[in-house]
């Protein structure tokens, strides 16, 4: 449950917030410290980050480990301390931080009084907080139906139908996005939260109870068989209330508050060629600058390499990146690091052995690893954001902006423009 205008002192003492300060997100995992309720603020909750310009373009589950213990350590000792040995403890606690690691969220937005705020804080503030999680009676979804009744009463229900009485997310945010349609006068606004791109698995679609027997061939095709009124009876009861797209009509999100509206599927389509054109002009430039036609699928297996090597380690500047030893890679003969490269992130050009490898779009071009490392991480993140699927994953600001990076690169790498001038869909030329 995120609250804009709540902020905490502690994870567990709420306030409101001061100027300039973007709220917390109010959630229950279980088994934390044996409490019901955490507060977090926005940005450490999605990004495992302090500011905006920390955040990643791009992660494995190396830098998403990293970047969440580096925060725990920070901050949240005491709920999840060391391992005996000063190591990162097991537990839950990890989904206190860098949520957008790991899936796509959606947001629906309700205004507040600030009448309502301070009644709240003073409520939960004042109430034990002491572990109260039940998987069927009082789960995650319940804590947060109750609090968005606590603003808006009966706004956030259950249903018997879609999810026998359980209460789920996507049922909460169905009930809330209905609330919102019946009550024109209440400020509603629906947004997506992309998940970071890079290898990590992708989230998938969500479900209620239903519609994740329904839509599972491994469970439903036996019940129609073997139990056909039971298999039916999934079946009516999704098609009556479990069908519900979070995605419909949401802007996309962006780390400095704004919403956009995202990138429809022509759009998507005619950047994805003009992309696939402009990468195929680069390739046929460098193989004949290089006179060799294999340089592009042996720096593709350069960077794998690295993933797999490389250490997280934040640049001077604190910037996420990631750091390697040339020497442990044979293959990189041919990296010479820039001394002009190596001042802008921190580096004394008497350590030309260690290899930058820039994650933000601060210092990612400041990379003293080969610009073929570079490119992969911009093109894999663009064409993620090209990608199609249950829900939009970038705005054409936002792709745009990426984009300029991948020609920053392609134009410092060549010193002169690149050819074919700025992306632009097909439909625009």
């Amino acid at each position: 449950m995120y609250l804009s205008n709540v902020c905490a002192d502690t994870p567990t003492v709420l306030r409101r917030c001061e100027p300039g300060e973007t709220g917390i997100v109010l959630s229950r995992y279980h088994r934390i410290a044996g409490y019901d309720w955490l507060a977090i603020p926005l940005l450490p909750y999605l990004y495992a980050v302090e500011r905006p310009e920390d955040i990643p373009l791009f992660a494995d589950t190396k830098i998403e480990a990293a970047m969440r213990d580096a925060y725990r350590r920070k901050y949240l000792t005491a709920l999840a301390p060391d391992g005996p040995e000063g190591q990162t403890p097991t537990g839950d606690w990890y989904e206190l931080v860098g949520s957008a690691f790991d899936r796509t969220l959606y947001g629906f937005q309700l205004a507040t009084a600030p009448e309502q705020d301070d009644a709240f804080i003073a409520l939960y503030n004042a109430r034990p907080n002491h572990q109260a999680y039940k998987l069927v009676t009082s789960n995650c979804a319940d804590f947060v139906r109750k609090v968005v009744n606590f603003y808006y009463p009966k706004a956030a229900t259950r249903s018997f139908l879609a999810d026998l009485d359980v209460a789920t997310p996507k049922h909460i945010a169905k009930s809330v996005v209905h609330y919102a349609h019946r009550h024109q006068d209440v400020a509603f606004t629906a947004y997506v939260i992309p998940q970071i791109p890079g290898r990590i698995k992708r989230s998938t679609p969500v479900h209620g109870v239903v519609d994740s027997v329904f839509k599972a061939k491994k469970y439903e095709i036996p019940l129609l068989v073997f139990h056909p009124f039971v298999g039916g009876g999934f079946a009516v009861a999704y098609v009556v209330s479990g069908r519900f797209n979070p995605a419909q009509n949401a802007k996309m999100y962006s780390p400095d508050g704004s919403l956009d509206a995202p990138l429809n599927k022509a759009e998507r389509r005619a950047y994805a060629k003009s992309l696939a054109e402009m990468l195929r002009e680069e390739d046929a430039l460098v193989a004949y600058q290089s006179n060799s036609a294999t340089n592009s699928a042996t720096n593709s297996a350069t960077w794998r390499e690295v993933q797999t090597k490389a250490v997280f380690a934040p640049d001077a500047a604190g910037y996420p990146a990631l750091s390697m030893p040339q020497e442990e890679n044979v293959s990189l003969a041919n990296a010479s690091s820039s001394p002009a490269n190596a001042q802008s992130v921190g580096l004394s050009t008497a350590q030309p052995a260690m290899m930058i490898i820039g994650l933000t779009r601060e210092n990612i071009l400041a990379s003293t690893a080969p610009a073929a490392f570079t490119r992969d991480l911009l093109v894999t993140r663009l064409r993620q954001e090209l990608s199609a699927g249950t829900s939009p994953h970038t705005s054409e600001r936002q792709f745009r902006a990426d984009l300029t990076l991948l020609e920053n690169l392609f134009a410092a790498q060549q010193n002169q423009t690149v050819a074919g001038g700025s992306l632009i869909p097909s439909a625009e030329r």
